[in-house]
C-alpha cells in the first residue's frame, strides 16, 4: 500500500488576509470599467442577460446608437437587438479558440473614430470568455432537452412545458390541448426491415408531425415510438382536427426499403387541459384517448371528452 505523505498545515499570516481584503475590495468597488464589466459577466450564466450588461458598459464608455447580436446556439438562431440603428457600423466575430461564438453590430449616426474601435476591441476581449460560457450552457441545456435521434424536444422538454402550459391556462383561463401518438405495429418494422429502416421511419415521422402542425404548436418525441404534441389556445375539436391532419401526414410517408416499399400508419389521443388539472392528470387522459384509438382499430383519432 502506497503511503501518501500527509498535508503540513500552515499558519495563515495577518498581512496576506489583509491584502486579500484590500485586493477583494479593490475588485469589488473599482471604478476600471474592464473590471466591472467582467465582475459583472461573472454573476450569471444568461446569453441575454450578458448582452445587456456588455450594452450597458459599453454605452457607458463609447457612444452608439444601436447593437446587435447573432448567434446561431445548437439548433436556434439566437438574436439579441437593443436601439435603433445609423448608418455607421463596426462588426465583429467573437472567435477564441478557433470557434465563433456569435456576431456582434454597432451602429450609430457618426462615424466611430479608430481610438473607438480600439476601446469597443477592448470591452470585446473582456467579455467574449463569459460569452463563450453562456453560449455553451445554452448548448449543454438543449442537448438535455433534445432528443438525439429526431432532434426535436424530448420527454423531459415536455414535462416543463406541460407544467408551464398547466400553469398559464389555470391562471388565464386559456385552452391548451395535448395530443398523444403512437406509430402503429412499430415493433414489425424493425423485426423485418431493422433498426437502422425504423430509426430512419422514426425521424420521417417526426418531420412529417413537425410539417403538419402550425408554427404556435410543439411536437416532441414522448419515448420509443410515441410522440407528443402540445397546442395552446386549442380546445378539443381544433386539436382533432390537428390530430388528423397529422395522421394523414403519416399515412402519406412511404420508404424505399430496396425493392419493397414501406408505409406506416399512427394513432392519435386527444385530450383538453381541465381547471385546476395537474400535468399528470392532463397526460394520462390523453394516454386513454390514445389507448381507445389502438384499440379500436388504430390509424384513427380518439378524444377524451370533458364537460365544461
Amino acid at each position: 500500500m502506497k503511503n501518501i505523505p500527509s498535508i503540513q498545515r500552515t499558519t495563515t499570516q495577518p498581512k496576506d488576509l489583509a491584502a486579500l481584503r484590500q485586493a477583494f475590495e479593490g475588485w469589488s468597488n473599482t471604478p476600471d470599467p474592464l473590471t466591472r464589466l467582467t465582475r459583472r459577466l461573472s454573476t450569471t450564466l444568461s446569453l441575454e442577460t450578458q448582452l445587456g450588461i456588455l450594452t450597458e458598459e459599453l454605452r457607458g464608455t463609447i457612444p452608439f446608437d444601436a447593437l446587435n447580436y447573432r448567434h446561431q446556439v445548437g439548433h436556434r438562431d439566437f438574436v439579441f437587438a437593443t436601439g435603433m440603428g445609423g448608418p455607421h457600423r463596426c462588426e465583429y466575430r467573437l472567435n477564441l479558440e478557433g470557434i465563433c461564438y456569435g456576431t456582434l453590430t454597432l451602429n450609430r449616426r457618426q462615424k466611430f473614430s479608430d481610438e473607438e474601435l480600439q476601446g469597443i476591441e477592448m470591452f470585446i476581449s473582456a467579455a467574449v470568455c463569459p460569452l463563450r460560457n453562456a453560449c455553451q450552457f445554452i448548448a449543454i441545456e438543449q442537448a438535455a432537452l433534445t432528443d438525439s435521434l429526431t432532434s426535436i424536444p424530448n420527454k423531459r422538454a415536455l414535462d416543463e412545458h406541460l407544467q408551464r402550459a398547466s400553469l398559464l391556462s389555470d391562471r388565464h383561463g386559456e385552452e391548451y390541448s395535448i395530443i398523444l401518438c403512437d406509430l402503429d405495429h412499430f415493433k414489425s418494422v424493425n423485426d423485418q426491415h431493422g433498426h437502422v429502416v425504423g430509426d430512419h421511419v422514426l425521424r420521417i415521422t417526426a418531420e412529417a408531425l413537425g410539417s403538419a402542425i402550425r408554427n404556435s404548436d410543439s411536437v416532441y418525441r414522448f419515448g420509443g415510438e410515441e410522440f407528443a404534441i402540445l397546442l395552446p389556445h386549442t380546445g378539443e375539436q381544433e386539436a382533432r382536427d390537428v390530430a388528423e391532419r397529422v395522421r394523414r401526414a403519416v399515412a402519406d410517408l412511404n420508404v424505399d426499403c430496396g425493392g419493397t416499399n414501406l408505409s406506416v400508419t399512427i394513432s392519435c389521443g386527444v385530450a383538453r387541459h381541465l381547471p385546476e388539472e395537474g400535468a399528470s392528470q392532463w397526460i394520462a387522459r390523453a394516454d386513454e384517448a390514445l389507448y381507445r384509438a389502438k384499440d379500436q382499430g388504430r390509424n384513427c383519432t380518439r378524444v377524451f371528452a370533458s364537460i365544461g
